[in-house]
């Protein structure tokens, strides 16, 4: 049997935590903060009152005792001798510097300032009552009211050493050193400040050359300016901070988490123990010269070309600044933290159960001969992981198969053990908690992980057993596979992942492709419609229910991602990322067919009823999707009640390595989602595992419920939107139930000759290469396909392929125009 504990060693640790929970519990901290904050206006109003009462106060200081003595100061006796203190016998004027301290201190408490940014303000404020406290003294050294006792006496002491210039080249250093190091001033940054004597003469020349300018002259200028140029012109003065202004400030809030220290649970008495060559010159022979000579000029030429273009660039962006996808809707307002829900989620430590539980578990293991060396419990919100350490010679997996004993020793659901924890020399058996905490997704958008993240598409969705906020990059993910039995929080894990794009990246910045067989789990997010959603032109509703129209979304993404490699293709770059921020610095011409990519997200909350009525046609472009569409921005997000390997098929597990497990019925269900047993063990809630890889993490999903997910999208969708939602390529099925073609001549789009031209040419059938020959936009290249095959110039749909030309040459295009003008 192991040894007892000893109380005597864990009283002082028991107080210590009583003392570090009372410290940490919300109401605690409300009721300091505020007595702070209200102490601070009491001095700061006893302060101004005893400018204009301390003389005749002066006999009340010694009285405070005495209620027939009434004292002019609006605070009364007490007001008066506080005053007094830090006034008279303190610090003079300087003195005003206490209550404003006090004041933002009580200020910071109440909204969960980090501790270190309350301490460096009174490091400076400190510092600032001494030194302005001297400088009173220096310049008014009889005026004990001005100054005070502190900077009378400083400067009687200081004067006899430094002489009064001394003293006063010393002060003069103190507040020159404070503002460079408080404001981060330089040289170089002061001189910034002044106009150079280049930009004065560039603006004299311009305006000089403004009023040479005809009037005819000035109209064609502004003419050529690009449509960009224009748009940046109209929206430079208006152009707004978006981010800062309307995301809750990180100064403001908090990150509510905080790792709760960890128990020791003694058991026994055990100690733990490249050249650049380009510079070099080769001389050719005199036989060659003037072929030499040729080639120089070319690539001379050809450079110049090029620094030709980067120098356009960098003026365009000298004179504009970077091209900004977000002046369209440059009013446009985040949603803020108080449309969501508050709940209490401090974490009540109960030391009974958590003795109790241990001493079960030490018995349990005791009963099958395994000795525990040391016992470390960390509570979580939901779950209380206990790490155990083994003694020498236990072997791993017999204290796995003890699992159900464990749990039926402590008469739980849910047990679950980690042998071993990756990156520790422990083992974890997790157990619920009696009283578990609901995780609020205002913590988690609060929080400084989140806030402070630099990533792509940051996705809050809960909390860890440690309490620590746990946030992952969709954009690296790159598709996430959700599974998990009816009612165990699918749903709501869903909902979190879209406020948490919502809270974090511009309309401009992501669309929502939102796919709902159920018809009413994301019909909430119609209101924001033409602000962050993607439907297909001839769509009317913008949240996806009918599986027909499944099935020709998901083939137009199929379009969508072929256009978009076309268009990484010809900006020679690499991914979404590189490709936008090339398009931002004005390297990639709109006329080109270039623009502003977002990042596509799509969300299919029942992927099993797809399956079941649509089959191979949903299958086949999801996979496509999900083995290609990372590098340009698509992301997929499938959700299903029903993990069977008939729904989750081996293509779709082998590209989606993101895989989120809320509680199944079974264990071959967690195989299938994880492929690894637990998530059968789960204690449902939103309770859930997530892998991206080898390792399982168990997070308590962030609640937010429908009226919270309504306030957002109400809040959201009031704002000025989009004219109309972001268009999806055109998708034509084979059964002939998309864009009907366009028979009649005189119908037909100006560009029908050329374009007709361009496909016989060129001799492939796509709308891409029309949209790159002739300037064209997708939609308008995507009807005079549709023309031409009415025509009989290509043949008919065929998936990603190009169409087949059916007109060998020109000669017979003309005589089939010919043909179709007599008929």
């Amino acid at each position: 049997m192991p040894k007892k504990t000893n109380t005597k060693t864990n009283k002082p640790n028991q107080r210590k935590e009583k003392i570090q929970e009372f410290v940490n519990n919300r109401q605690t901290q409300t009721v300091v903060g505020l007595f702070i904050a209200l102490f601070g206006v009491f001095l700061f109003t006893s302060f101004v009152s005893f400018f204009f009462s301390w003389k005749q106060d002066q006999s009340t200081l010694s009285q405070l005792g005495d209620k027939t003595v009434v004292a002019q100061n609006l605070l009364g006796k007490v007001g008066a001798n506080l005053s007094h203190f830090f006034i008279y016998d303190g610090f003079g004027i300087a003195a005003m510097l206490i209550p404003i301290l006090l004041f933002f201190t009580g200020v910071y408490i109440l909204l969960k300032i980090p501790i270190r940014k309350i301490a460096r303000s009174w490091n400076w404020g400190i510092l600032g009552l001494i030194w302005t406290a001297t400088t009173f003294g220096f310049f008014a050294d009889k005026n004990a009211l001005v100054a005070g006792v502190v900077g009378v006496e400083l400067n009687s002491y200081l004067i006899p050493y430094l002489a009064p210039f001394g003293l006063l080249i010393i002060l003069i250093f103190g507040y020159a050193t404070y503002f460079v190091i408080r404001f981060k001033i330089t040289p170089e940054k002061i001189k910034s400040w002044f106009p150079k004597k280049e930009d004065l003469q560039n603006i004299k020349s311009d305006l000089a050359v403004e009023d040479e300018t005809p009037i005819t002259q000035k109209k064609q200028t502004t003419e050529t300016v690009s449509p960009i140029q224009e748009k940046e012109e109209t929206n430079s003065d208006k152009k707004p901070t978006v981010v800062k202004d309307n995301i809750i400030s990180l100064d403001e809030f908090e990150e509510t988490e905080k790792p709760l220290s960890s128990f020791e649970l003694n058991v026994k008495d055990v100690t733990p123990t490249i050249q650049n060559h380009s510079s070099i010159k080769k001389e050719e022979p005199k036989k060659e010269a003037k072929k030499s000579e040729e080639i120089k000029i070319d690539i001379e030429a050809s450079k110049k070309e090029e620094t030709s273009t980067s120098n356009l660039s960098d003026k365009l962006v000298k004179d504009f600044g970077e091209f900004d996808p977000t002046l369209d809707l440059g009013n446009y307002k985040f949603p803020t933290l108080n449309l969501l829900r508050e709940f209490d989620e401090s974490i009540s430590v109960d030391s009974e159960e958590l003795e109790a539980n241990k001493n079960r578990i030490v018995d349990t293991l005791s009963n099958y001969k395994i000795g525990i060396a040391q016992i470390k419990a960390t509570v979580g919100p939901t779950i209380t992981l206990y790490e155990i350490v083994p003694d020498a010679g236990i072997r791993i997996s017999k204290i796995k198969n003890l699992e159900d004993d464990i749990a039926l020793s402590l008469s739980a659901l849910g047990i679950r053990i980690i042998a071993p924890i990756p990156g520790k020399g422990t083992i974890g058996i997790e157990v619920p908690n009696k009283k578990s905490n609901i995780v609020s997704m205002n913590s988690a958008i609060a929080s400084n992980k989140f806030q402070q993240s630099k990533m792509e598409l940051p996705i809050a969705l809960g909390k860890t057993i440690s309490n620590e906020t746990f946030v992952f990059d969709l954009a690296k993910a790159p598709h996430m596979l959700m599974a998990g039995a009816t009612g165990q929080g699918k749903s709501v894990g869903l909902n979190a992942v879209l406020t948490s794009l919502l809270y974090k990246k511009h309309p401009a910045e992501v669309k929502f492709v939102l796919v709902d067989p159920k018809k009413v789990e994301l019909t909430l997010f119609n209101k924001i419609e033409r602000h962050y959603l993607a439907k297909l032109p001839d769509s009317e509703d913008a949240i996806i229910t009918d599986t027909t129209k499944v099935v020709h979304t998901l083939n137009s993404l199929c379009i969508e991602m072929d256009n978009r490699y076309d268009m990484l293709k010809n900006a020679m770059v690499r991914n979404i990322k590189e490709y936008n921020d090339k398009f931002k610095a004005r390297k990639l011409n709109p006329n080109d067919g270039h623009k502003f990519l977002p990042y596509i997200v799509l969300v299919i909350d029942e992927f099993a009823d797809l399956i079941m009525t649509a089959g191979k046609e949903v299958e086949t472009p999801i996979a496509r999707l999900a083995q290609l569409a990372r590098a340009i921005g698509i992301h997929l997000i499938v959700a299903t009640q029903r993990p069977s390997v008939n729904v989750i098929t081996g293509i779709i597990k082998a590209n989606f390595p993101t895989r989120v497990a809320f509680r199944v019925t079974s264990k071959i269900d967690s195989r299938t989602i994880l492929d690894a047993p637990g998530a059968d063990q789960l204690i449902g809630r939103g309770d859930l595992l997530y892998s991206s890889g080898n390792d399982l993490i168990r997070v308590q999903c962030a609640f937010v419920d429908t009226p919270e997910v309504e306030k957002i999208t109400d809040f959201i969708g009031s704002q000025r939107a989009y004219p109309e939602a972001y268009q999806l390529p055109e998708f034509v099925g084979e059964e002939g139930n998309g864009t009907e073609l366009d028979i009649d001549i005189s119908e037909r789009d100006k560009l029908f000759g050329q374009a007709a031209e361009t496909i016989v040419i060129a001799q492939q059938g796509s709308a891409s290469l029309l949209q790159r020959k002739l300037k064209l936009g997708y939609n308008r290249a995507g009807r005079l396909i549709d023309q031409l095959e009415a025509a009989g110039i290509v043949g008919p749909f065929e998936g990603s392929k190009a169409r087949q030309v059916l007109i060998t040459d020109l000669t017979a295009l003309e005589q089939l125009l010919a043909n179709e003008k007599n008929n």
